[in-house]
């Protein structure tokens, strides 16, 4: 059985103060630290752990999103392979390797939202500094890249990390002041993008260690991933938080984890839904989403779904003519026969899934 250790300490005004393991509690190293959501990679709504190309920039595993566009074939998934204390990771790996142009976008990056860095202060005199951790394994060494950089102001800062050793996880820590200009939004906008250079070109690389002016991805003369053919690359327990030091990788319950991702986008198995006879062939329901949504989601359908009506199948159907909310959708059902009847059931057919998103 593991123990948690609590000793009472004095505070500068002579009070008593807990210490957890050590540390003194703050609003920094409690519940919520992480700034990155999903940093673990155990998340994968979208595609189930399967193998995905890599090679268009679109949302792989939840709330990560890049591509390798340098080259052909390249791949990303969801894999057990992780360092201690860890279960899963993002899985990269370059097919047929090329150099990048000047003007290629190679990375992986996760947009955070403006309300959940809105408390750094970014572009005032009161600025926090921010640490960002992960583990990263490569078959390919040397020193690699990435950069923060906000959406509402042209300001990034490039940092570099090394990797020692070939095919061995390795925890990186980069310290990064806090920008004290520029504007950085702290709604449900885009706040600040997390990327990690995988061979962008020229045009997206500057100097490393402090903020420039201009949209940056990663460093003058790092390693570029994407040049070696069948290079693989790991990438688990991200975290960006508040202060100068890295501490303990955040682990929050999987349900909260799952939630916090579904705020962004999420999958809803659509079936056994009863609906209300609109026209002679249309039927209306509703869907509840699981959380409230960053803002009013766009909604696409795959599969199939059979329309019910007095016990008796009525054909197959289409759905269309969404009507959304942060919290929810009116569906239109269109059946291929006329139903006489007053009510319906919608039903499940083929792998009926509505998928939902609010993407940054």
């Amino acid at each position: 059985m593991s123990t948690i250790k609590t000793n009472a300490i004095l505070d500068a005004s002579g009070g008593n103060t807990t210490t957890i393991n050590g540390t003194t509690p703050t609003a920094y190293n409690t519940m919520g630290k992480n700034r990155i959501i999903n940093g673990a990679m155990e998340i994968d709504q979208r595609n189930a752990g399967a193998s995905v190309a890599f090679t268009s920039a679109a949302y792989k595993l939840d709330r990560w999103v890049g591509a390798i566009t340098s080259g052909s074939g390249h791949t990303i998934q969801k894999s057990s392979t992780a360092p201690q204390g860890q279960t899963s990771s993002a899985f990269i790996t370059v097919s047929t390797g090329a150099s990048p142009s000047a003007g290629s976008v190679n990375r992986l990056y996760q947009v955070i939202e403006g309300y959940n860095i809105a408390d750094l202060n970014w572009g005032t005199a009161s600025a926090a500094t921010v640490t960002l951790s992960f583990w990263v394994r490569s078959s390919v060494t040397g020193t690699f890249s990435g950069a923060l950089y906000g959406a509402s102001t042209i300001q990034s800062y490039p940092f570099t990390y090394t990797i020692s050793s070939a095919n061995t996880f390795e925890q990186k820590t980069v310290t990064i002041s806090g920008p004290t200009t520029g504007t950085w939004d702290s709604t449900n906008g885009a706040g600040i993008y997390v990327n990690f250079d995988l061979g962008s070109g020229t045009t997206f690389k500057t100097t490393a260690g402090s903020w420039a002016t201009g949209t940056y991805i990663g460093v003058t003369g790092a390693t570029n991933l994407c040049e070696t053919s069948s290079a693989t690359f790991y990438i688990t327990g991200v975290q960006l938080e508040v202060g100068s030091v890295a501490t303990e990788f955040e682990r929050r319950p999987y349900g909260m984890e799952l939630a916090l991702c579904q705020r962004y986008y999420e999958h809803i198995y659509f079936g056994g839904t009863a609906g209300a006879r609109w026209t002679a062939r249309d039927y209306t329901g509703g869907i509840s989403f699981a959380v409230t949504k960053r803002s009013t989601p766009t909604l696409t359908y795959s599969g199939t779904i059979n329309l019910m009506n007095d016990s008796s199948l009525q054909g197959g159907i289409t759905l269309q003519g969404w009507s959304t909310s942060v919290s929810g959708a009116g569906v239109r059902a269109i059946g291929s026969t006329v139903n006489n009847g007053a009510s319906s059931i919608i039903s499940p057919g083929s792998n009926p899934i509505i998928m939902v998103s609010s993407e940054l």
